[in-house]
């Protein structure tokens, strides 16, 4: 080590501008835009693909404008915003999963598994099946206050001279599980069609994705996302304990509440728009840590990971329509995210209990 400077055991770099100033690891940065590479790449070769199959180099010269045919029209009208959707919304559901595990300093500590998806499914089933609507923005805005409530009365449950992360991941199971059983009871109550319906929704499906909704979607997706950015200094902080914030200038109450606000609108956003989609938002922030070897889960490269999850699960699904019939991607990450969570289980209780070598 040179004098004057300081090791922390990774390459970095200072970034000072009028706008923004910190560090910032070289391998994570590295890691973070190859990932966002692999999920446009990912992205362009789902294009392709559909019930009406076209070559790369048909998807290359639509979304260059060289195609003016009815292969533009279904590359731009038809799939691109599905493979947006997936790049996107993978992105807030890995923001949304590094936040919560940041601020529970838990791996376990995600949206989907402390309950908040469920406070979505729940506002949407009451609206479908006892208000009695289905459209797309009553349904939006029933998700994203079904999420919100349910974050503050978990967050209230929790509370207790402070917000212990452990605590509230235990609560927010209890919470889902009480909400899991309201949705029980309602759809056994109701008629076969709109069981039906609430039902597909739930499965987690991005295919009914149009420009339409997805427009406005973008723009929510772009402020929460700068939301997060905002706040990730802050988050950085109270990751070295409510005292040491204090003394670096930040207010943990005020800083945990807009974090948790933040985290529960990535995991709505989505929930309103496609359905609950699971383990995304648990494996994302994890798995681009172990990539790129950093210390705490990193927001950038947890949203890259989660976009190429999102659009492989999405690319995978299409594959699968074409050799069987078609799977909603949610449960595809579904059946993977439970895989990763039987590993990730195993190998907390063999660190904890040092069984590992």
């Amino acid at each position: 080590m040179s004098a004057g400077r300081v090791a922390f055991g990774y390459r970095t770099r200072t970034v000072r501008s009028r706008v923004v100033s910190g560090r910032v690891g070289i391998r994570s940065l590295v890691v973070t835009t190859v990932l966002f590479l692999v999920a446009l790449g990912l992205g362009t070769v789902a294009l392709t693909h559909g019930d009406y199959p076209l070559t790369l180099q048909q998807v290359l010269a639509s979304l260059t404008g060289a195609e003016q045919g009815f292969e533009r029209t279904v590359v731009l009208e038809w799939r691109l915003p599905i493979v947006i959707a997936a790049i996107v919304f993978g992105a807030l559901l890995g923001i949304g999963g590094a936040i919560f595990q940041s601020l529970t300093r838990n791996p376990l500590g995600s949206p989907d598994v402390i309950g908040f998806d469920a406070g979505s499914y729940t506002a949407v089933v009451v609206t479908i099946l006892v208000i009695g609507t289905g459209s797309y923005w009553e349904i939006a805005f029933a998700a994203i206050a079904g999420g919100l409530a349910t974050a503050f009365v978990v967050y209230v449950l929790s509370y207790r001279r402070g917000i212990q992360g452990f605590r509230l991941i235990i609560v927010g199971i209890a919470v889902s599980w009480m909400l899991v059983s309201v949705n029980n009871y309602l759809i056994s109550r109701a008629e076969i069609e709109d069981a039906m319906t609430v039902g597909l929704w739930h499965a987690g499906s991005i295919g009914r994705v149009t420009w339409p909704p997805m427009i406005p979607g973008l723009a929510i997706a772009a402020a929460i996302i700068i939301a997060a950015a905002l706040l990730a200094p802050a988050m950085r902080r109270l990751e070295l304990g409510d005292d040491a914030a204090v003394t670096l200038g930040t207010r943990p109450g005020p800083v945990r509440l807009g974090l948790i606000v933040a985290g529960v609108a990535t995991t709505a956003v989505v929930t309103a728009a496609a359905g609950p989609i699971s383990f995304v938002a648990l494996a994302a922030p994890q798995l681009a840590r172990r990539l790129a070897r950093s210390p705490g889960v990193s927001l950038p490269a947890s949203a890259a990971m989660g976009a190429v999850l999102l659009v492989g699960a999405h690319l995978l699904s299409l594959l699968i329509a074409q050799a069987y019939r078609p799977v909603p991607v949610g449960l595809i990450t579904l059946c993977l995210g439970g895989g990763y969570l039987i590993w990730l289980l195993i190998r907390e209780t063999n660190q904890r209990y040092g069984l590992t070598r």
